[in-house]
């Protein structure tokens, strides 16, 4: 059966999409192989595709001090990214980018297999509710026909460009043990809110 380390490898010398002509270093994921939860970000960016790590520059150390929050460590989550290289300039990553990466990040799903995915930002939350905003999506689990628990949240990034999404991240993240605990999710609120930019 291929395991995590056989999809590194594979991510590693990937070449199916334009984004490896400028990497450095592809980003796989990392974590452990039975990790309760699962994060999903949106791609490298600086600081992962020279180290090949998800989550290593200033939102990652975000990320970090969230966990720390939460009372759990690094070492006990596993995390991935929507695709797998450093798209130019931190740009977006393009649906074909996305698509064709897409099988890894399944594949990392099916291995692990958490209960509950965190999705960090609106591109990782659109590949389980393709077309919906994250600012109303944020803070609303949802389970799936897998009994897998999806929870949105901003993803770490937008607090270091808005420090008012600080505090919403923060509280957003300090739901996650009870997730976990219960297994459960909560309703999915239909209320209309105003409208809001989507945030990474």
């Amino acid at each position: 059966m291929t395991n995590l380390q056989d999809i590194a490898e594979e991510v590693r010398s990937c070449t199916k999409c334009a984004l490896h002509k400028g990497r450095i270093n592809a980003v796989p994921g990392e974590g452990t192989g039975n990790a309760s939860i699962m994060f999903i970000g949106e791609g490298p960016g600086f600081y992962e595709d020279r180290e090949g790590r998800p989550f290593v520059g200033p939102a990652g150390k975000f990320l970090e001090q969230l966990l720390t929050s939460i009372n759990i460590k690094r070492t006990e989550v596993y995390i991935a990214n929507m695709v797998k290289c450093r798209p130019i300039n931190n740009r977006d990553p393009l649906p074909a980018e996305i698509q064709e990466c897409s099988p890894y990040l399944d594949r990392q799903i099916e291995i692990v297999n958490p209960k509950l995915v965190v999705t960090l930002g609106r591109h990782a939350l659109s590949k389980f509710f393709p077309g919906e905003s994250i600012m109303r999506a944020r803070g609303k689990p949802r389970k799936l026909s897998d009994d897998r628990i999806i929870y949105p949240i901003l993803h770490p990034a937008a607090a270091l460009h808005r420090q008012d999404l600080r505090a919403t991240i923060e509280t957003d993240f300090l739901t996650i043990p009870e997730l976990l605990k219960n297994h459960s999710s909560e309703p999915v609120t239909t209320d209309e809110s105003p409208k809001q930019l989507d945030l990474f």
